[in-house]
């Protein structure tokens, strides 16, 4: 399939490299990244779209995918999809779906789940809005970029998808660095905590397969000085988004707000940006409760 890939950063990078692999002609663009082996660089994003059958977007932020959209939109051939696996707000999803369809294209909001060492092993897991017929076309893709792709629902069901899911991670993640803080102070062995509550009804994935305690569970970034898998700032951003939506739809997420506001003050005023996520654990550790 001829492929356009637009975005090449941590994320994008190994996703467009994997699909070159697997003997995809694709012709990709970043601003400041250069191509992956195998991948042929454009000079715009409009030259990477030009021709393509498929046109995939891994941007920062809503508006720099609508930007990137009005761009590439005029360049892409009718009947092609555009996919976009940016983490945004829903409503620039659909936004950029109706301008897509208004153009003769099919489109996909389709963001990951499975962070930088997923898309380099070809592991992410793919939350998709838009029809049927893209979803079809696109599918083929996802299983070389990924392990599991669901289809969600209309556009800007797959923002939706992944903005509940990272609340629900920051929310866990947070409480289960409260709850190994809490553990230490009690004197219970942090390995012993972890065989019981990763076993009984406190399991979670922050907990089993992310442990925020170094040395306990599968190899996470707590082992490696909590260098992000999944940096403390996109977890904001994602909560942030979460927030954003609740609001749109007049939703109460009392748990979602505290999340976005512990992230915010770790990332903004204390020393969590550029640590991975579960580096409140350490936080939590040398606070006291009046802190």
């Amino acid at each position: 399939m001829k492929i356009g890939f637009i975005g090449l950063g941590n994320m994008g990078g190994p996703m467009a490299a994997n699909l070159a692999r697997a003997g995809h002609d694709v012709a990709g663009f970043d601003l400041v990244t250069p191509c992956p082996d195998g991948v042929q660089p454009a000079t715009s994003a409009a030259e990477a779209a030009r021709g393509a059958e498929v046109v995939i977007t891994m941007l920062p932020n809503g508006a720099i995918l609508r930007a990137v959209a009005a761009e590439v939109i005029p360049a892409i051939q009718a009947g092609a999809v555009l996919c976009d696996c940016s983490t945004v707000d829903v409503q620039s999803a659909r936004d950029v779906a109706a301008q897509a369809g208004a153009a003769g294209l099919d489109s996909l909001d389709a963001p990951v789940s499975g962070g930088v060492g997923g898309a380099a092993a070809g592991t992410l897991t793919f939350m998709a809005g838009g029809s049927d017929s893209a979803f079809a076309t696109v599918l083929p893709l996802f299983e070389v970029m990924g392990a599991k792709a669901v289809h969600c629902g209309a556009a800007g069901a797959g923002q939706a998808a992944k903005i509940c899911n990272n609340m629900i991670l920051g929310v866990t993640m947070a409480a289960t660095c409260e709850a190994f803080a809490l553990a230490d102070k009690l004197g219970l062995d942090r390995q012993k905590m972890y065989d019981v509550v990763s076993t009984s009804s406190g399991y979670s994935w922050s907990m089993n397969a992310y442990c925020p305690a170094p040395g306990i569970g599968p190899q996470s970034p707590a082992d490696n000085g909590y260098k992000p898998g999944f940096a403390a700032e996109l977890m904001l951003k994602d909560l942030r988004l979460s927030q954003q939506a609740a609001e749109a739809v007049d939703a109460d997420t009392p748990m979602g707000q505290h999340a976005t506001a512990l992230y915010a003050q770790f990332v903004e005023n204390e020393d969590g940006k550029g640590r991975d996520f579960s580096a409140l654990l350490p936080r939590f550790a040398a606070r006291g409760r009046s802190a």
